[in-house]
């Protein structure tokens, strides 16, 4: 369960949603009141969100998938890319390339791609290209990494996406959805919660909003790895027994 109080939640913004002219009809059920031409957001709704999705994603780890973070807007990007990479987990941060999902065995084909520029570049045979070859092949790499850097280790689908703003990334959002994989997304009052399996209703606009909630997430997918490994551990007892 995620341990946090509703104190945190009110000090990083998590309640206020968006102008109330902008809202989203089906947005209805997470919004508490209007102030000031704004809608609060329910953060009770929130906090049981939260705890919901707190476990499932747990189980999605511990069966040994990957969650990837998908999250462009430049004001919380950073974060959200920090928090991936230290869980090793994947993300994207730059952009949404279309068919990320549904057309994976191209998207893979970049991959190696990416990994034979790097491999060239490492080689002893680099240092006497000419500078125009040197400078094409940097250019590769960085534009590669640039788009792919994030998902350089994964060799399948994901088990699950962790999206910030799904009006920002509707591509992503309808990808998954036809290739049947699951949807965790911070849903603001400007946007449709029905698009994604599990909603949790908070301001995706807030660099404190986004981080609090990207921090459940992570301690989700901590306790997740090391159920996994309890349970690798287990099975090599009872295999060497």
């Amino acid at each position: 369960m995620i341990n946090l109080k509703y104190k945190d939640f009110i000090d990083s913004g998590v309640h206020f949603g968006h102008m109330t002219k902008k809202w989203n009809p089906n947005m209805a059920p997470f919004i508490l009141m209007k102030k000031n031409g704004i809608h609060i957001i329910d953060i009770k709704k929130t906090f049981l969100s939260l705890n919901e999705v707190f476990l499932v994603i747990k189980f999605i780890i511990r069966s040994g998938r990957k969650i990837m973070f998908v999250a462009t807007k430049k004001q919380i990007k950073e974060s959200v890319e920090k928090e991936a990479i230290r869980l090793s987990m994947p993300y994207v941060t730059e952009r949404w390339l279309g068919g990320m999902l549904t057309n994976f065995s191209t998207i893979r084909k970049s991959l190696k791609k990416m990994s034979s520029v790097d491999k060239i570049m490492k080689e002893p045979s680099y240092q006497n290209l000419a500078k125009r070859e040197k400078l094409m092949l940097n250019r590769e790499k960085h534009k590669l990494e640039k788009l792919l850097g994030g998902i350089n280790n994964l060799t399948r689908l994901p088990g699950a996406l962790f999206i910030v703003d799904i009006n920002k990334e509707h591509i992503a959002v309808k990808e998954a959805r036809k290739m049947g994989i699951i949807t965790f997304a911070i849903v603001d009052t400007n946007v449709n919660p029905n698009y994604v399996d599990y909603p949790i209703p908070g301001n995706d606009d807030s660099f404190k909003s986004v981080s609090l909630i990207i921090k459940s997430i992570g301690s989700a997918i901590e306790e997740g790895l090391i159920d996994r490994q309890k349970d690798k551990s287990k099975y090599n007892k009872e295999t060497l027994n």
